[in-house]
């Protein structure tokens, strides 16, 4: 993958495809610490320890039409590439939660991507899902709860183009000033 939004769309779309109602997108970018970290968590029916154990082999997967599961393999590669690790914890029943770290100034880190995109992609495409994307860098921070837009919509959806407007603008000048 290009970037890490794309990496943090594909692991949002599986914690979706495991039924989470809830998804928490977390990145801290720490430049003092030179410590880049993203955490997405789900609510979703979680891993068995023993899928737990084998999830970063690109030949597993839970989907039947592809034999291949690439993405939290390619995930750990970008963090290793950038002197990071990626860990999983996940709990049948509970959910899955994935920590990714790397330095944020290596010269092979990947580039953060569009994350407005990512979030704003994600919403519209999955309006019963509620995401809460919450993103620190050093001192500043942006944060974007659906559960509280949600609550001053009462039946409006969030894929409704106005709301989907309103959320774009939110998330442009929201991440706009922690840049």
């Amino acid at each position: 993958m290009e970037d890490l939004s794309l990496h943090v769309l594909d692991v949002a779309e599986n914690g979706i495809s495991a039924g989470a109602s809830v998804i928490r997108i977390s990145i801290e970018e720490n430049l003092e610490a030179d410590l880049l970290t993203i955490v997405i968590e789900d609510n979703g029916k979680g891993m068995s320890p023993e899928f737990l154990d084998k999830v970063l082999d690109p030949f597993v997967t839970t989907r039947s039409t592809r034999r291949v599961g690439l993405g939290l393999s390619l995930f750990e590669q970008s963090a290793m590439e950038a002197d990071g690790a990626l860990n999983i914890e996940s709990t049948i029943g509970i959910g899955t939660k994935i920590v990714v770290t790397m330095r944020h100034g290596h010269i092979d880190r990947k580039p953060m991507g569009d994350m407005a995109s990512t979030i704003l992609t994600l919403i519209e495409g999955n309006p019963s899902v509620d995401f809460v994307y919450n993103h620190k860098k050093d001192a500043k921070a942006y944060v974007l709860d659906t559960r509280e837009i949600r609550s001053e919509l009462g039946a409006v959806p969030l894929n409704h183009p106005q709301v989907v407007s309103l959320i774009k603008e939110n998330l442009a000048e929201g991440l706009g000033q922690i840049q």
